[in-house]
């Protein structure tokens, strides 16, 4: 077996995070070096090589590339590794989506795990059936996040998050960064339909909901307008 091919086979112990590249430059850096710092050291018991991981986004980017899609993965073979793909950048649709919610939960939610087959799993499942995302709830239907992303939404001013075990995402910790009461309360579907206004963030973007299994939400356009805003507002980070 070569070099290549034990290591595809071995690598899937680890971690990761996913970012936008656009200018070579990105949102959030200090989040993303937190969330790759704490789960190193909780997976690994090593400390996270910064250097590293720069050098690796630069060097899957190369000389010429200034936008793209790009994660970076910690995992283990006989040793952690740094390494780091890319592919096209994503441009978010703004358009309402609609989520399917799953009764499933991950285990250590915090880690963003290399190992990401559920996930795909449910996702390609509910889009068979014309939903965007999964949202994964428990059996009484308490909300913890989306395949892929965080949920979020507002009600009398305030944004909510689910109090759950979650994955914090990188786009939900800038949300968190807005000027505006904020809490975490256990959410469940039957809550959605309740909430001004409902919306899922990831690296990707912020995007509304306009509809939880066969049930239409409630759309504000001023208050999505306000999230949106805030997060184009946010400053890249330079990577070179």
């Amino acid at each position: 077996m070569d070099a290549d091919a034990r290591f595809a086979l071995e690598a899937r112990y680890g971690h990761f995070t996913a970012m936008q590249v656009r200018d070579r430059r990105v949102r959030g850096l200090d989040l993303h070096f937190e969330r790759l710092e704490g789960a190193n050291l909780e997976l690994f018991g090593v400390d996270l090589d910064r250097a590293a991981v720069l050098a690796s986004i630069r060097a899957v980017l190369g000389d010429d590339m200034r936008d793209a899609s790009v994660r970076v993965y910690v995992v283990e073979s006989d040793r952690p590794r740094v390494v780091a793909t890319s592919a096209p950048p994503f441009h978010v649709s703004r358009s309402p989506q609609s989520v399917k919610p799953v009764v499933y939960q991950r285990y250590l939610p915090h880690i963003k795990q290399a190992a990401g087959f559920p996930q795909a799993h449910l996702i390609r499942q509910v889009a068979r059936e014309g939903f965007g995302e999964a949202l994964l709830t428990t059996e009484d239907g308490l909300i913890s996040e989306g395949a892929i992303t965080n949920l979020g939404g507002f009600a009398g001013g305030r944004l909510i998050w689910p109090e759950a075990p979650m994955l914090r995402g990188i786009t939900m910790g800038l949300l968190e960064r807005m000027d505006v009461p904020q809490e975490r309360r256990p959410l469940r579907v039957a809550d959605l339909p309740g909430l001004d206004q409902v919306f899922l963030c990831n690296s990707r973007g912020v995007v509304p909901v306009g509809r939880v299994g066969d049930v239409a939400l409630r759309q504000d356009d001023k208050l999505m307008a306000s999230v949106i805003e805030f997060y184009d507002q946010v400053a890249w980070d330079p990577l070179d």
